[in-house]
């Protein structure tokens, strides 16, 4: 028996190898307004910044011994094969330990874990059997993670269990474990909440109080929960906010919950862009999957990884991966814990070499054969595109990464090139020609090893036969061979009669004679919002004539019109002149399309996520009844009258942007 139990409603351990850096990304959100990181020094609560070390000389590096941790846990650190502290973590911890609340601004793969867990662990007294520490998340994955990491800091340490709680397992084994006594609990704010109500929570005992990726669980809709789960915790505790921004609500929330805290600021390190080659490829959406299957075909990289935005795209690129004879396995936030780390051994292991997953499910993957790392969608936010490319190119190795952007997603080039201070480089897609002389380059290699084996009479004379009876050349024989085993059939005929059918080409794409898709560039015709007229600025365009939809998120969660017209047009290939007025109401949106939404379409847009939750989209067909239960809980508004033919009245009040939302890139 361990002297320290992990309590967990699985029975195996979290596969993943980053114990003291996690990345803050989920799957599609809304787009946040982000501050600059040094208006925290005016805007925010923050009283003081951490106490700049001591110079020291070069030779002695400052080590986990120099943060005043106790010994328990210094040798839980040291069995880890951890000495010398991240930058967060040498600034953090002695502020933690000493009393001090903490606001630290921190972004991927910089150690967030450890600088507060180690913390967390010597505020709680293992010999008291109740929660005294508790870890709030955004997602179920993060909070498996931080929990395994919580408990390995503290494998020496007698009788302390570390639970994590989320949603979408069973309750027994987490109310098991609270019953007996677990002092810290990680979870997230849905299920933690659920536990409160259910009276098997109880935070009145609670020290040290944790919000982890603070603005990924405001953007997912969680402040309300946030909000009441303070209410439950003790006012003279201990609180670590850490978060890879800080917009205004963070700073609010800030102001809130932490007494006098210090800012604790740290960049990302260099080095996570430094070892990887950036490039790009223009690819119009219905052209992705064939372009990333030949990508995938020529690439020199032992194993890939490609993110796309969605669950329904996981298993849509995967299905059409394996079809093409391409080993490739999806892991979404729907994977169950024991297969994903299944999964992860088979891509570690050579028996799997392409992983196709959303942002949230593959946080924290750290394989060594993936050399290659596809944004099949190019992502919305900056800090999710340097998470992304950051699963290659780790521990001194290097990789290569590559972003699909559509004809009209130039704006998006410009950010990331922004962000990130690095140029990316414009590549090719491999050719159907391409492909076909990579795979026999790759059969070639295998000849001489093939020749020794022996055992080729059989075949030398059923290749005479076959020259004797045809006159053939025997060149040409052999190149024909060469063609059926790379699984070239030759050129597409079609009849006279049957006409083209090949579907029409658009401006920016470029066809070969088969009609495949060879290249692409960005639409010149698509300006860029600063270089439009003063009409389409600001002032008055034409009305979009199309039908109305539904979509099921609105004010309340924080929804901007420019993050309903991002994930309508990223997931539905449409163009932002394709959409009309957008209405938002408290509980939903109405939106006018013009283009042509094909069940496909409509499911892909459907499934996509903005503020944390799907859109659903779907025809509008005026108020609900009064069985609806989203609009049961509240008094029914007034709605605004709206001119004749401009739809349907509602029974909630409309939250109207006056900004165009028609041709502009997101």
């Amino acid at each position: 028996m361990t002297d320290h139990a992990l309590a967990r409603p699985f029975e195996d351990g979290f596969a993943l190898d980053e114990l003291t850096a996690e990345a803050p990304v989920a799957d599609v959100q809304a787009d946040a307004p982000v501050a600059d990181v040094e208006d925290l020094v005016a805007d925010a609560p923050v009283a003081d910044e951490a106490p700049a070390a001591p110079e020291a000389p070069a030779e002695a590096a400052r080590t986990f011994a120099d943060l005043g941790l106790p010994a328990d846990l210094l040798a839980a650190v040291e069995d880890l094969g951890f000495t010398t502290p991240t930058d967060i973590q040498a600034e953090a911890i002695p502020v933690l330990l000493s009393g001090r609340d903490v606001v630290g601004i921190a972004q991927t793969g910089t150690g967030k874990t450890a600088a507060f867990g180690l913390p967390l662990l010597e505020a709680v007294d293992p010999a008291e059997r109740s929660v005294q520490a508790l870890v709030l998340t955004p997602t179920r994955e993060l909070a498996m993670q931080v929990a395994d990491a919580v408990a390995s800091f503290a494998h020496r340490t007698r009788n302390l269990t570390v639970l994590p709680v989320y949603g979408g397992s069973s309750y027994v084994p987490q109310l098991r474990a609270l019953k007996d006594g677990a002092q810290v609990v990680v979870g997230t704010p849905g299920r933690v909440m659920d536990l409160i109500e259910r009276g098997s929570l109880k935070l009145g005992g609670v020290r040290f109080l944790v919000l982890d990726e603070a603005d990924e669980m405001l953007r997912m809709g969680f402040a309300e929960d946030v909000e009441q789960i303070a209410s439950h915790v003790p006012h003279d505790r201990r609180t670590a906010l850490f978060s890879a921004t800080m917009p205004a609500a963070i700073k609010r929330v800030a102001a809130t919950h932490l007494t006098n805290p210090v800012r604790v600021a740290v960049t990302r390190p260099a080095s996570t862009v430094a070892t990887v080659r950036q490039t790009y490829a223009v690819v119009p959406f219905k052209h992705k999957t064939g372009a990333l299957a030949r990508v995938l075909a020529t690439t020199e990289a032992d194993a890939a990884i490609v993110f796309v935005r969605t669950k329904g795209t996981v298993e849509d690129v995967t299905i059409e991966l394996s079809a093409r004879g391409i080993s490739a396995a999806g892991l979404s936030g729907d994977v169950a814990q024991k297969e994903r780390e299944k999964l992860v051994e088979r891509l570690r292991s050579g028996g799997l070499d392409v992983l196709v997953a959303t942002d949230v499910a593959a946080r924290g993957l750290d394989v060594e054969r993936i050399g290659l790392v596809v944004n099949f969608d190019v992502p919305r936010e900056n800090d999710a595109y340097v998470h992304r490319i950051g699963r290659t190119g780790r521990a001194g190795r290097t990789g290569t990464a590559l972003t699909f952007l559509t004809p009209r997603e130039r704006g998006r080039l410009h950010q990331i090139e922004k962000a990130t201070g690095s140029s990316l480089e414009e590549i090719a897609i491999p050719t159907p020609a391409d492909v076909s002389a990579h795979k026999a380059k790759q059969l070639f290699t295998q000849v001489t090893a093939r020749q020794e084996a022996g055992r080729l009479d059989m075949y030398r004379q059923a290749i005479s036969a076959h020259l004797e009876e045809t006159g053939t050349d025997l060149l040409e024989v052999a190149a024909t061979l060469v063609a059926l085993a790379v699984g070239d059939d030759g050129p597409r005929h079609r009849d006279a009669e049957d006409g083209d059918t090949r579907p029409r080409v658009r401006r920016e794409e470029q066809v070969d004679e088969d009609g495949a898709f060879v290249a692409a560039h960005f639409d010149e015709g698509f300006a860029p919002r600063d270089s439009r007229g003063p009409a389409e600025r600001g002032g008055r365009r034409p009305r979009v004539a199309g039908t109305r939809y539904r979509v099921e998120v609105g004010h309340k969660d924080g929804v901007q019109p420019g993050a309903i017209v991002g994930a309508i047009t990223g997931e539905g290939g449409l163009r932002g002149s394709d959409l009309g007025k957008i209405d938002i109401f408290p509980s939903f949106s109405l939106v006018e399309i013009s283009g042509e939404m094909t069940p496909e379409t409509t499911r892909r847009i459907g499934a996509a996520r903005v503020a944390g939750r799907p859109l659903r989209i779907r025809p509008d067909e005026g108020p609900r009844g009064a069985g609806d239960r989203r609009g049961s809980d509240r008094k029914p508004l007034r709605a605004k009258r709206h001119p004749a033919g401009a739809g349907e009245h509602h029974a909630e009040r409309p939250y109207r942007s006056s900004r165009p939302v028609g041709r502009r890139s997101y």
